[in-house]
């Protein structure tokens, strides 16, 4: 005696039944993992463009160090003039 899942897998009409709805998840995921790979292209250069901003960052806060540490600290306003007029 066979089970109603031999007996499904012997009819081609329902194996038809499952052609279609197989191609359309084929498909999905075809896309989603299109979208997957993108998307770690898209974090991969955040990646470096933020470790390259840190960097640079990090920089200009040990240039202001330095800058306060030799006394020119001072707050300078646009329409002052410069110390030797």
């Amino acid at each position: 005696m066979q089970s109603k899942k031999d007996t499904a897998s012997l009819d081609p009409q329902g194996a038809a039944a499952y052609a279609a709805p197989m191609e359309q998840l084929e498909e999905k995921i075809a896309h989603l993992t299109r979208t997957v790979e993108e998307l770690s292209d898209v974090v991969a250069r955040q990646d470096t463009e933020i470790a390259l901003l840190t960097r640079r960052v990090q920089m200009l806060m040990e240039r202001e160090a330095g800058r306060e540490k030799d006394g020119g600290g001072g707050i300078v306003v646009g329409d002052e003039r410069p110390p030797h007029y």
